[in-house]
């Protein structure tokens, strides 16, 4: 039992989560005059997204390609590849240090708007107010609006493998205390193609399993098959439409993590990164005293206010599922703390980016080949290679890719699909053309920056201008 009890605190909006979407909302409430509690139970504020997601994630990407750089300028010097290996102390030392300032930067913008932090894990007594249990105290805390931003956490581990450390998922990547020679990757989604494509630009002999036999179904399938060839071009092996029967570890000093397929395939590897998808972070939430339920995936419903069934408590962010972007969370997060509290405001527009930074990173917005092929929409494609661009040789990508979908009748931008170097910069000057109404006429006539990366969108626009006029 917690030492001290302590008083009940009222607020006009209770944020359980200071990830993007509970951050964003407490913001946006404060700007409002509103008194706002945030209750946060990890170690850094800034929810998951801080702490083992989105920003370790990014910025262990660019320590990666740093080193690459490194060992591609040794191979040119000494006409041989470099015969050493970096240690993760040396690539993580980049990501604690960004974590932790981006932590202050978030936990001052907080306290710049008088919003109240408590630390500690919290759960539902009612409707209207949680206890939250933190060091060596327990807090009530009564909220007229209550938002529930907790994120996700990974799926468990298949078949009730134990606590073994050559089995891990993406929350324990930046736990890792040596690089492995061999990795299986059991999940071909965003996460496992990230953290894949990274080990093996290190060097790691990295297999990709998965059930389906296309990864990434929502992007376009071009830039899919791109994808795949430069990560294959890095040596990851893929194993696709493959199941997973059974996974264990063997016993020793120099313990290996064995795979057996349904296919009768055997892997033995150093490390498995188990990443077939995640859940909403709900379970000690005690949703049924607030009457509340989640799904099988321990997401909430919400309607287009972001309220769930009890229409004073909203949630937003991964907990609801799709999108699953900081991003997205975020302006999910504003808006509920607007509709909460009678501010009247935009929904989000239509057109958001997506971006997946693998190596090579991708990006898009708008619509793809396969939508519009099955929707009937005719359009033209026009194509612009990092290869045909100044910058692109500058900076050394001569396999990345820009693609464009035009309406062939209104000549309008139905969609854009970016792969290499700077693609989630890069989507965003598409992304304001799509969103305004914008189409061929305007890139053909605009004048681009050179040499620049948006010189893409001339280079893709002639391109699909030619194909039209034949």
């Amino acid at each position: 039992m917690p030492k001290t009890i302590r008083d009940m605190i009222d607020a006009d909006l209770v944020c359980l989560g200071s990830g993007p979407a509970g951050q964003r909302a407490a913001v946006q409430a404060a700007k409002l005059g509103k008194r706002v509690v945030v209750i946060e139970k990890r170690r850094i504020v800034g929810g998951g997204c801080l702490d083992t997601g989105t920003i370790p994630s990014k910025t262990f990407r660019e320590a990666v390609l740093a080193f690459g750089r490194q060992a591609e300028q040794f191979r040119k010097r000494h006409g041989f590849a470099a015969p050493f290996r970096p240690g993760l102390d040396q690539l993580f030392s980049r990501v604690n240090e960004v974590v932790e300032r981006e932590g202050e930067v978030v936990e001052r913008q907080l306290q710049r708007n008088d919003v109240m932090m408590i630390r500690g894990e919290a759960s539902f007594l009612d409707a209207n107010r949680v206890q939250v249990f933190g060091d060596d105290a327990l807090q009530w805390v009564h909220g007229q609006h209550i938002l529930v931003a907790v994120g996700t956490v990974p799926s468990p581990l298949w078949g009730g493998v134990g606590d073994h450390p050559q089995i891990i998922t993406s929350d324990q990547v930046m736990s890792l205390e040596r690089l492995p020679r061999t990795m299986v990757v059991v999940g071909a989604g965003v996460i496992g193609l990230e953290y894949a494509s990274m080990f093996a630009s290190l060097g790691v002999d990295v297999t990709l399993v998965d059930t389906r036999q296309r990864p990434l179904e929502f992007l376009d399938t071009e830039i899919v098959d791109e994808l795949i060839h430069q990560m294959r071009n890095y040596g990851v092996t893929f194993r696709l439409g493959e199941t997973v029967d059974k996974m264990e570890c063997s016993e020793g000093p120099s313990s290996k993590a064995v795979i057996r397929l349904e296919s009768g395939k055997k892997l033995v590897s150093e490390l498995v990164l188990f990443s077939v998808g995640r859940m909403g972070a709900t379970e000690s939430l005690d949703l049924a005293r607030a009457g509340l339920e989640a799904d099988e995936r321990g997401r909430l419903k919400v309607n287009e206010r972001f309220q769930t069934a009890v229409p004073h408590i909203f949630a937003a962010g991964d907990v609801i599922g799709y999108p699953s972007l900081a991003a997205t969370s975020s302006e999910q997060g504003r808006l509920a703390a607007c509709y909460a509290f009678g501010v009247k405001a935009e929904p989000m527009r239509t057109y958001f980016p997506i971006g997946i930074y693998a190596i090579p990173e991708i990006s898009m917005v708008g619509e793809n080949e396969q939508d519009l092929t099955m929707k009937k929409i005719p359009y033209e494609i026009g194509l612009a290679r990092y290869r045909e661009i100044a910058r692109g040789h500058i900076m050394g990508d001569d396999s990345g890719l820009l693609k464009l979908l035009f309406h062939r009748k209104n000549r309008q931008l139905l969609g854009v699909h970016v792969i290499g170097m700077g693609a989630t910069e890069l989507v965003h000057i598409g992304q304001a053309v799509l969103g305004l109404g914008g189409g061929l006429d305007y890139f053909l006539s605009t004048v681009f920056n050179y040499p620049t990366m948006a010189e893409c969108y001339k280079v893709a626009a002639l391109d699909a201008f030619n194909k039209l006029s034949r």
